[in-house]
């Protein structure tokens, strides 16, 4: 099987909110059996400059992480994020 990820490049705007959403996504990736592989922390940019946040979740299937993505949970605790983040967000199936 194929293994699935969630790329995400962001721009965090207001973190308190943001953590709200952190703690409600963590919850329904970790049900989808998601895995933090990268969660923010130190970076460095070359070629081009982009945003300021990277996250990777790895899932067990590529399938898995468009319907974690895709659940009517993930999709209720992005509200918070329209309104805390810019982000650009990539789901990529693995090789």
């Amino acid at each position: 099987m194929t293994k699935g990820y969630w790329v995400v490049r962001g721009d965090v705007y207001d973190i308190e909110m943001y953590s709200n959403y952190i703690e409600s996504a963590s919850k329904i990736i970790a049900n989808f059996n998601g895995k933090f592989l990268v969660r923010g922390g130190e970076q460095i940019q070359y070629e081009e400059q982009g945003y300021d946040r990277t996250v990777i979740v790895e899932f067990d299937s590529y399938e898995d992480a468009i319907s974690c993505y895709n659940s009517s949970d993930y999709q209720e605790a992005l509200k918070i994020v329209k309104k805390s983040a810019v982000r650009l967000v990539s789901v990529v199936k693995g090789i």
